[in-house]
C-alpha cells in the first residue's frame, strides 16, 4: 500500500455516480511528480457502483481516505470532505476531471498559508465528448481589486484549478450548501473580499470533461443561483465602499452579469425545449445592453463553442442551422429591453469574430450577410433576407486581399462585386482581364474616350512608359467594370434608384465654403507705419469698448489717485477722449494727446464743452514731451514699446516732464508673459504693469506712493520727491468683462503659452471632448450630462491656461486626413443636441476663453424640446433656427445630430440614409454653408454607417467611444471622450491627459 506519511495537500472530490470516470481522476494524482497528497473522497449517495471502485482503489493507496454521505449535493460533499482533511492547502477535484502530473509541483510552492492568505491558480482546458482537447482557457490576472471586479461577474476559475490555505476556507465558511450551482463562484467571491492574494501560474495542469448532457441539465438552476451569487457581490462592494458599477471602472452591474449568465446559458446549452422567456423571468431586472454589444458577442460565442465542442470561431458556419434559431431568439429578448439597435450590434460583433477567424467561410445571420469573393470565380451572389449590412472578403489564389464592411441594398452581381473591389477595397491589381468580346468591345470604347490621353503621351517628354502603363491599367479596369455583368436588381442599381428618389428635391443652393468669407472680402491692407497702424486701429469708433463696466471701473479708480489742486496735466494716449471728459473735470488745464488724427478727432468732438482742455496729435516715443507738468498720466499704451530699452527711454521722457512734486499716474494690465505664474493677459506684448512699474521706479526722480491693484490690472502714483511709505490699496475690477476682455486672460498660476506650444510640441492624437446641457438644474437621472455654468467656465479656463486651442471638426478632419503631426494642443468641443443653455450659458464662457465649438442639431426638434428625455424628468428646451443662425455668426459650427433623435442602428438602410440626407439639407438651408460633420444620438454607430454617411454627403462623424482622436480612426468613427457633470471637477485635468494639474 502507497503511504504519504505526511502529506501537504488535500483534494476534496465529491463523487455520485462517477463509477465510470473516478478511477481515472485518483489515477491523475497517483501519477504526480510529487507524493506528498491526500485525497478525501465523499460518495454523495451513489446509486451505482462508486463506493465499490472508490474502496478498491483507497485499499491499495493510503493516501486515499473514503467516505460517505447521503445525497446532499456537491457542496455538501466538499465540505464534508474539508472536515477530513489534514493538510494545509486544498484543492477541489471532480471526479470526472484529472490534473497534470506536474500540478502539485508547480502550484504548491505558488500557494501560502500567510496574511493575506495566497493562492494559486492555473490554466485548463476542456475535454469534448468525444475526446479532443479543446484549446487552452487562460484565467485573467487578479492582482489587488481586480479580483473583487472580476468574481463580481462571473466565475473566472474553474473549480480544480485552485490550490488554497485551508485557513481561508475555513474563514470564509465554505462552500453554500444552499446553491446547486455556482457554489465555487460563491466561495472565490468571498476569498477575493477576504483579501486574498491571487496569483496566476501561467500552465495548463488541468482537464474539465465535457458531458454530452452536464450543459443544458440545469439552465434554470444557473441562472437562479447566479442572481444570488451577483447580489452577494453587490452587497460586498457597497460594505467594502469600492468603485460604482460602471463600464468606465469596469465594473458590472448585477442585471448585466445575470444577463451575462443568461446569454452563456442559452448559448452552451441549445436546448429546443429551452423557454428562454422563462429563463429571463428569472432576472430580477432586464438591463439595457447598450455599451456591453462587444461584450455580450464574447460571452455568446463562448457559449457556443463551449457547447458545440468546437476549438475555432468559424466552425460554428457548419451548425449554423442548429444555434442560430436560439441565438436569434436570445438577440429579440435583448433587443426589447434595451437601446434600439442594440441587437444589430451583437449580431454584427458575433458576425465579425466568425468571419476574422476564417475569411473563406460565407455565411448569413441575421441582418449581416458574410461573402467569401475569389477574384478567378466570380459569380452573382443573391442577397439573404432579411441582410442590410455585407462583409465582403476578396481572395486572389486563395490570399486575402480586402475587405468591405458597409451597407448592402441588393444582389450582388459580378459587376457590383468588382465595383466594391475595385473602389472600396483598393485591391483592383488583383483583377484579371478577361479575354471576351465584351471585354475587347468596352476596351474599345473607354480608349477611343480617352485618345487625348494617348496624345498627350506620344507629345510630352519624360517617363512616359511608367504614364502609358498607368493609362492602360486604368482603361482596362474601366472596361472591366463597363463589361460585368449586372441586373436591375442588384446592390448598385438598387442603391442608384434609392438615391433618385431622395435626390429629388434637391438641397437649397449655399455659399461656396471655398470662396471668399466676408471677413476675408473686407480684410485691411498691409500696415507700413506705426502711424498707419494707429490710424487702422481707429477705422471704427471705440475699438476696445472704453464705455464697458471694465473700462469705467478702471478710469473711477485712476481718478481717485488724482491729488486734489492739480493745475497742469497732460494725458498721452489719450485715444478717443472718453477718459479726458472725465479727467478734465478735476484738473485746471489739460493738454490731451494721441498718435491717431481718426482719434482725436473724435476726442475733441466729445470734448467741446470743456474749455479746458487743449486736444492734438503727438507721437510721444518719438517727440518731446511737453514740460513742467503737474500731472502726466499715461495709461494702457506702454505696453507696445518694442523692447526695455525703449520703455526705458519713455519713462525717463515722461519723469523729465512732471514738476518737481508732481506727479505721475500710469494704468496697465498685468500681462502672463511678463509675469508668468499669475492671472493676466496674453496679448504677446513683451512685459506689462509688472516691468513698467520696475522700470518707472528706476527713475531717479520718481517714488512709488500708491497702488490699485486689482487682479487683472495695477495703477500707480510716482511722485516726484519724498514719500512716506507707499499704499497698497486691493480693489476689484468691474464687472461683468466684455468677452473681447475675457478671451485674452488666462486665469490661474503658470501654465503652458498656448503660442509657445504651437512652436514647440507637436502631437499626433486630439482629445474631441463631449458635452450636452450647460445647465444647473434638471432631472436627477440625468445628472452625468448636465455641467453647472461655474464648472463649465473654471474648466474652460483650465484648457486655455494649458495652452490648448479649438478645432472645428473640418479643420479636425483635414489635419487626420494629411497624416501628419499636429502642432501644439489642440482640442475640440462639442455639444450635443443643441440645449437652449449652449445659448445662454455655454456660448459666454467659451467666448471669454477664446473658444469655439461644434453642436449637433437635431432638426426635426428645432425650437421644441427634448421630448427623448421625457422618461426622466421635465424635457429641456432647445434652440431656435434663429438662435442657431446668431451663434453660426458668431463662429460656432453646427453639425447634424439627425432629424429625431433615433439612434441609427434602428432604422433600416433607406430610412436611415434619407434622414441623413434630410438632416443635412435643413441644416445646409438654414445656414447657407456646407455641413460635413454629424454626431449620431447615443453613439449608435455600425457597420452600415460611415458608407452611409458618405453617401450622404458627410465627411466627418463622432462616437461616444471614450478615447481621444488618432490619425488610425475612421473619420466617421471619431472617439469623443465625455465631460460627466457627476464627477468632481478635479477629474477634469485627469480627463485631459495632465492629472493633478491646478484647475482651481
Amino acid at each position: 500500500m502507497v503511504i504519504a506519511a505526511t502529506p501537504d495537500i488535500s483534494f476534496l472530490i465529491p463523487a455520485y455516480n462517477a463509477a465510470d470516470t473516478l478511477a481515472e481522476c485518483l489515477a491523475s494524482l497517483q501519477q504526480q511528480s510529487r507524493s506528498n497528497w491526500q485525497a478525501v473522497v465523499v460518495d454523495d449517495g451513489s446509486t451505482d457502483r462508486t463506493w465499490e471502485v472508490l474502496e478498491s482503489i483507497a485499499k491499495t493507496d493510503g493516501r486515499i481516505l473514503p467516505a460517505r454521505q447521503p445525497n446532499a449535493g456537491a457542496a455538501a460533499a466538499r465540505n464534508h470532505a474539508a472536515r477530513l482533511a489534514v493538510t494545509p492547502l486544498l484543492c477541489m477535484l471532480d471526479a470526472d476531471d484529472w490534473l497534470d502530473p506536474t500540478f502539485i509541483e508547480s502550484m504548491q510552492p505558488v500557494a501560502e498559508d500567510s496574511s493575506p492568505a495566497a493562492i494559486a491558480y492555473c490554466a485548463f482546458r476542456r475535454v469534448a465528448p468525444d475526446g479532443r482537447l479543446m484549446q487552452v482557457e487562460q484565467p485573467p490576472i487578479l492582482t489587488g481589486d481586480v479580483a473583487k471586479r472580476e468574481f463580481s461577474s462571473f466565475c473566472a476559475l474553474a473549480i480544480h484549478t485552485v490550490v488554497f490555505p485551508r485557513s481561508l476556507f475555513e474563514l470564509v465558511g465554505g462552500m453554500n450548501e444552499t446553491l446547486q450551482t455556482c457554489e465555487d463562484w460563491d466561495l472565490w467571491l468571498r476569498m477575493a473580499f477576504s483579501g486574498a492574494d491571487f496569483r496566476r501560474v501561467d500552465k495548463c495542469l488541468a482537464f474539465y470533461r465535457m458531458k454530452a448532457d452536464s450543459l443544458s441539465g440545469d439552465p434554470i438552476k444557473m441562472v437562479r443561483d447566479a442572481i444570488r451569487v451577483t447580489s452577494k457581490a453587490q452587497a460586498l462592494r457597497m460594505q467594502q465602499g469600492l468603485s460604482a458599477e460602471e463600464p468606465e471602472t469596469g465594473w458590472i452591474t448585477p442585471p448585466v452579469s445575470q444577463l451575462r449568465m443568461l446569454a452563456w446559458v442559452v448559448s452552451a446549452g441549445l436546448d429546443p425545449k429551452a423557454d428562454i422567456a422563462a429563463l429571463a423571468a428569472l432576472l430580477p431586472e432586464m438591463p439595457d445592453a447598450a455599451g456591453y454589444e462587444n461584450f455580450l458577442a464574447g460571452v455568446i460565442l463562448h457559449g457556443l463553442q463551449t457547447g458545440l465542442s468546437m476549438d475555432r470561431a468559424d466552425d460554428l458556419v457548419d451548425v449554423l442551422d442548429k444555434w442560430r434559431p436560439a441565438f436569434l431568439l436570445l438577440i429579440q429578448l435583448i433587443e426589447k429591453n434595451s437601446l434600439p439597435g442594440t441587437g444589430r450590434k451583437i449580431i454584427e460583433a458575433v458576425s465579425w469574430h466568425i468571419s476574422a477567424a476564417n475569411p473563406l467561410r460565407s455565411f448569413a445571420l441575421g441582418n449581416v450577410q458574410v461573402v467569401s469573393a475569389a477574384l478567378e470565380t466570380l459569380s452573382r451572389i443573391p442577397k439573404a433576407e432579411p441582410a442590410d449590412t455585407l462583409v465582403m472578403h476578396a481572395l486572389s489564389g486563395g490570399q486575402h486581399v480586402g475587405t468591405f464592411v458597409g451597407p448592402l441594398w441588393g444582389d450582388l452581381s459580378i459587376r457590383a462585386q468588382i465595383r466594391l473591389i475595385m473602389h472600396e477595397m483598393q485591391a483592383e491589381e488583383h483583377l484579371q482581364n478577361p479575354p471576351t468580346l465584351a471585354y475587347i468591345s468596352s476596351w474599345t470604347r473607354e480608349a477611343l474616350r480617352g485618345y487625348r490621353a494617348f496624345g498627350g503621351l506620344i507629345i510630352r517628354n519624360g517617363r512616359r512608359r511608367g504614364r502609358l502603363e498607368r493609362l492602360l491599367a486604368h482603361l482596362g479596369r474601366k472596361a472591366l467594370l463597363a463589361s460585368a455583368p449586372s441586373d436591375k436588381q442588384d446592390n448598385d442599381a438598387r442603391l442608384s434608384h434609392i438615391l433618385r428618389n431622395l435626390e429629388r428635391d434637391p438641397a437649397p443652393l449655399f455659399s461656396d465654403p471655398s470662396g471668399p468669407q466676408p471677413e476675408e472680402r473686407n480684410a485691411a491692407p498691409p500696415v507700413r507705419s506705426e502711424e498707419e497702424y494707429w490710424e487702422h486701429i481707429f477705422e471704427r469708433p471705440d475699438p476696445w469698448n472704453y464705455v464697458s463696466v471694465y473700462e469705467q471701473v478702471k478710469y473711477e479708480q485712476t481718478l481717485n489717485l488724482i491729488p486734489e489742486g492739480i493745475e497742469k496735466a497732460l494725458e498721452l494716449a489719450c485715444a478717443e477722449g472718453i477718459f479726458t471728459e472725465k479727467l478734465a473735470r478735476r484738473v485746471g488745464r489739460l493738454t490731451a494727446t494721441d498718435i491717431s488724427q481718426r482719434a482725436i478727432d473724435r476726442a475733441v468732438e466729445r470734448c467741446r464743452d470743456h474749455r479746458n482742455v487743449e486736444l492734438r496729435v503727438l507721437d510721444f516715443v518719438k517727440s518731446d514731451v511737453p514740460p513742467e507738468q503737474d500731472l502726466v498720466i499715461c495709461s494702457e499704451v506702454l505696453y507696445y514699446m518694442k523692447d526695455e530699452e525703449m520703455l526705458a527711454a519713455v519713462c525717463q521722457k515722461m519723469a523729465a516732464a512732471v514738476k518737481p512734486n508732481g506727479y505721475l499716474i500710469t494704468a496697465h494690465a498685468h500681462i502672463r508673459e511678463d509675469e508668468p505664474t499669475r492671472t493676466g493677459f496674453d496679448w504677446g506684448n513683451p512685459f506689462g504693469v509688472g516691468t513698467i512699474k520696475q522700470v518707472l521706479a528706476a527713475q531717479a526722480d520718481l517714488a512709488l506712493e500708491e497702488t490699485i491693484e486689482t487682479e487683472l490690472y495695477a495703477i500707480h502714483r510716482f511722485r516726484k520727491g519724498p514719500v512716506a511709505d507707499p499704499v497698497l490699496r486691493i480693489e476689484g475690477h468691474g464687472t461683468p468683462l466684455d468677452a473681447d476682455v475675457a478671451k485674452h486672460i488666462i486665469w490661474g498660476p503658470a501654465g503652458v503659452n498656448r503660442e509657445v506650444a504651437w512652436t514647440t510640441e507637436v502631437t499626433t492624437s486630439v482629445p474631441i471632448l463631449m458635452y450636452h446641457r450647460i445647465a444647473e438644474q434638471g432631472p436627477t437621472a440625468l445628472r452625468r450630462f448636465r455641467t453647472p455654468p461655474e464648472i463649465f467656465r473654471r474648466q474652460m479656463q483650465f484648457l486655455r491656461r494649458q495652452g490648448f486651442y479649438t478645432l472645428t471638426a473640418q479643420t479636425l478632419a483635414d489635419l487626420l486626413r494629411s497624416g501628419k503631426p499636429i502642432q501644439g494642443r489642440p482640442v475640440m468641443l462639442t455639444f450635443d443636441d443643441a440645449y437652449l443653455d449652449f445659448l445662454t450659458d455655454a456660448f459666454p464662457i467659451l467666448a471669454e476663453n477664446d473658444f469655439s465649438a461644434e453642436v449637433f442639431v437635431v432638426t426635426d426638434k428645432v425650437g421644441g424640446r427634448s421630448d427623448w428625455d421625457s422618461a426622466y424628468g421635465e424635457p429641456a428646451p432647445l434652440m431656435s433656427w434663429s438662435n442657431i443662425q446668431e451663434l453660426h455668426q458668431k463662429g460656432i459650427c453646427f453639425g447634424s445630430h439627425l432629424a429625431s433623435h433615433t439612434p441609427a442602428s434602428a432604422m433600416d438602410n433607406e430610412v436611415f440614409l434619407a434622414e441623413a440626407m434630410l438632416s443635412r439639407n435643413a441644416l445646409q438651408s438654414r445656414l447657407g454653408t456646407s455641413v460635413e460633420s454629424i454626431a449620431l444620438p447615443y453613439g449608435g454607430t455600425d457597420f452600415r454607417v460611415p458608407g452611409i454617411l458618405a453617401l450622404a454627403g458627410y465627411g466627418i462623424g463622432f462616437t461616444t467611444r471614450p478615447a481621444k482622436a488618432t490619425f488610425s480612426d475612421n473619420l466617421f468613427g471619431l472617439p469623443r471622450l465625455e465631460v460627466r457633470g457627476d464627477h468632481p471637477l478635479e477629474a477634469f485635468p485627469e480627463l485631459m491627459g495632465l492629472p493633478g494639474a491646478y484647475i482651481g
